[in-house]
């Protein structure tokens, strides 16, 4: 879906800015969000996670700061599960009489899963539509749902540089409708092709596409 969380090829945000002696955490907070989001009974896949936090509204999404969004969008989840009520959430108190829920992952398992190695590799039976070496165009689509196919380079030209196998599609996954394993590929994009006459003739960026994104040149 289109929205302020798609910054790509945006310009006049602010300088980054970022330090090697940078914290994971400036908060204890943070850590805490962070291992509710992970382990909490509302948690579906992080497709669907990603999704819930691009529908907080544009201002408000742009005047939060990282683990705010994710801390807003874990609040949203969990009143849409139907783990907690809006009154349980406003008082921070559980309801007595409400039933309790399991955790999605109990915490024995938390750190086993944060630090293990996970893999969306999946197998399909169908061969890939594009062979490295192709010039593709990036199909000029606009979901209303989650995708990882980013906007400003929607109806430009590239060149396949890489098959990466199939994985779990975002754009199905996200909205609870199966894994949808499709081709990603790695292609390559001349500065010009994306940023017109005045950009560095000599620089490119490479960006991972799934197949459904793509088409013949």
């Amino acid at each position: 879906m289109n929205g302020a969380h798609d910054m790509g090829g945006m310009a006049n945000l602010g300088p980054l800015a970022p330090t090697q002696a940078d914290p994971a955490f400036h908060a204890d907070w943070q850590a805490r969000v962070l291992a509710m989001v992970v382990a909490g009974a509302a948690r579906s896949n992080i497709d669907g996670g990603r999704h819930q936090r691009e529908l907080i509204p544009g201002p408000e999404y742009l005047g939060m700061t990282y683990f705010e969004r994710w801390f807003a969008a874990l609040c949203a989840e969990l009143v849409r599960g139907g783990v907690v009520s809006e009154a349980e959430l406003a008082s921070g108190r559980a309801d007595p009489e409400a039933a309790r829920s399991q955790p999605a992952l109990p915490a024995a398992y938390v750190v086993p899963v944060l630090t293990g190695r996970g893999s969306y590799l999946r197998e399909r039976k169908e061969a890939p539509l594009f062979d490295v070496g192709q010039r593709v165009r990036v199909r000029n689509l606009h979901p209303r749902g989650h995708t990882r196919l980013p906007r400003y380079i929607r109806g430009r030209e590239g060149l396949v540089e890489q098959l990466h196998g199939a994985h779990v599609y975002p754009d199905s996954h996200a909205h609870g409708r199966g894994e949808d394993p499709q081709y990603l590929y790695g292609v390559r994009f001349d500065a010009g092709a994306l940023w017109g006459p005045d950009a560095d003739a000599n620089s490119s960026l490479r960006v991972d596409i799934w197949e459904p994104g793509l088409e013949p040149a």
